[in-house]
């Protein structure tokens, strides 16, 4: 039998023991050469918190896990009878397997946003900001431009009486 991707509805927030107890009874079970990899897939985020520039982790599909095995009856009703699995992600009775291209997709994904923490607040065109770090401190802006992909916006503040672009990081501003 062909080992497949599926995915496994949980209790939210209770991702991580699944994983576990699951490696753990593909162990005690002596099924581990059925179950390849378990999956959490996750990103990493940047944000400001009290001045400061945090980075944390955010899970991309709360309460679920993704799962690649050989789908028996015995391994079905061993996973569905974990604490904590809610039951798999169907069409129908029978766990459906995610397509090549998604998993591909999905994997994809995981490894771009490790590479690069995503800003976790997002701003928009001409939204007023306070500037909260750099030369131009304490000076409110309009947003001009935004590229999510370097964590950059264009503020245009007012120095001298003329409105001027400044370029800058998202934790280096605030909404107002």
């Amino acid at each position: 039998m062909e080992k497949k991707w599926y995915v496994i509805h949980t209790l939210t927030g209770e991702e991580e023991k699944v994983k576990k107890r699951l490696l753990n009874l593909s162990k005690l079970k002596n099924i581990h050469d059925k179950v390849s990899q378990i999956l959490i897939p996750t990103e990493i985020i940047s944000e400001v918190k009290g001045g400061k520039k945090k980075i944390s982790e955010r899970k991309f599909f709360p309460g679920y896990i993704l799962v690649e095995m050989e789908l028996t009856d015995d391994i079905w009703h061993l996973v569905k009878n974990i604490i904590g699995v809610t039951d798999f992600v169907s069409s129908g009775t029978k766990p459906t397997p995610l397509l090549d291209e998604e998993i591909a997709n999905i994997l994809k994904q995981t490894e771009e946003k490790k590479e690069r923490p995503t800003p976790k607040v997002t701003f928009e065109k001409g939204e007023g900001v306070k500037i909260i770090d750099g030369p131009f401190i304490n000076f409110n802006g309009a947003i001009d431009e935004i590229s999510p992909e370097k964590g950059k916006v264009k503020v245009s503040v007012m120095i001298f009486g003329r409105p001027t672009p400044v370029e800058l990081e998202y934790w280096q501003i605030e909404k107002l």
